[in-house]
């Protein structure tokens, strides 16, 4: 699969498509599943959309403090071709909170998307992950029997580099309400200039699902619970190298074709990691987007026809070797 020279982001020697109208007023179905973790039960939501009947699924997984709304314009451009479906990782958005907060972990993220894949009786999925969400998407990528046919992960890799880590550190779980949207908006803009250039309109967009209530009602605080942060705050450097390790294992062990995008200013997936993923594993296309940092919001229009033109080609040819035996033909 060519896609021109990575350097310059180019999407060329790619079929032409015919893309289907988008309805800017279509909204999705919220729907819940329940899942299964060390001290009992928890209720993962879900975003639908498009037609629930439609066999080709496609499932969006978000980042690590965001939620299932980032991804409604990709949503919108595809549901035309999919049943796109956009969980709430357990933590964020409308799903529920655990006890341990040391449950949070990708563990837990893959036996929860397992779960929903099999409420969703979906024989082969595409999947498109941001961060965490490609992560996750790797680990159940790389399981025997996986139904991920296509996967695009959205800046990150195996390696997350140290400056990433060193500026999620400054805001994770930290205590914060705003007295309104538009100051959350402009907090979180502030907080997130790798998202890149986006109008007024789009950063509401994608400011409104992050903001709950604050329990008296007279703020707005993060959707998130700060939990989340306490596995990552208690993360050693062995325990780091570890995941590292086995994030290599998980990539080297996926054989469906992946579609690798980057920010080219990203802090978290560094330019050699990037390149290494092109070599190894699956041998991922890359395509990188200038004035971009961590990470393409999937909502500019050269971002949404990148990951719209790699799901919807068709496979030139079937893979060969033992990972095939896995993985059969595309049948999504």
């Amino acid at each position: 699969m060519d896609y021109g020279d990575p350097a310059r982001g180019a999407l060329t020697h790619l079929p032409t498509l015919t893309p289907a109208p988008m309805n800017p007023t279509a909204e999705p179905r919220l729907h819940h599943v329940q899942c299964l973790h060390g001290r009992g039960l928890h209720r993962m939501a879900w975003w639908e959309w498009g037609d629930p009947a439609n066999d080709r699924v496609l499932v969006c997984v978000h980042g690590l403090t965001r939620q299932g709304r980032d991804f409604d314009t990709l949503a919108r451009a595809l549901m035309p071709h999919y049943r796109v479906v956009c969980p709430d990782v357990v933590g964020r958005g409308h799903s529920d909170w655990l006890d341990d907060p040391m449950g949070y972990g990708v563990p837990t993220y893959v036996a929860d998307m397992v779960t929903l894949l099999a409420r969703l009786q979906a024989r082969t999925v595409h999947w498109v992950g941001t961060s965490m969400g490609g992560l996750i998407g790797m680990g159940v990528a790389a399981l025997r029997g996986s139904p991920i046919r296509r996967l695009v992960l959205n800046d990150v890799g195996p390696v997350i580099e140290p400056a990433f880590l060193a500026r999620l550190g400054t805001y994770l779980g930290v205590p914060v309400t705003w007295p309104d949207e538009q100051a959350a908006a402009e907090a979180m803009r502030a907080l997130a200039v790798g998202f890149g250039p986006h109008t007024p309109e789009q950063w509401l967009a994608l400011t409104r699902p992050q903001l709950r209530p604050t329990d008296d009602g007279r703020a707005l605080r993060p959707h998130y619970d700060p939990g989340i942060a306490v596995p990552v705050r208690a993360a050693t450097p062995q325990m780091a190298a570890f995941g590292q390790a086995a994030m290599w294992a998980a990539y080297d062990a996926i054989a469906c074709p992946t579609l690798l995008i980057r920010g080219r200013d990203s802090d978290l997936l560094s330019e050699r990691t990037a390149e290494e993923m092109t070599q190894r594993g699956p041998k991922a296309s890359l395509v990188q987007f200038d004035g971009v940092g961590h990470a393409p919001t999937l909502v500019a229009d050269d971002q949404v026809a990148a990951v719209s033109r790699f799901l919807l080609q068709s496979d030139a040819a079937p893979r060969s070797g033992p990972a095939a035996a896995a993985h059969p033909p595309d049948a999504a």
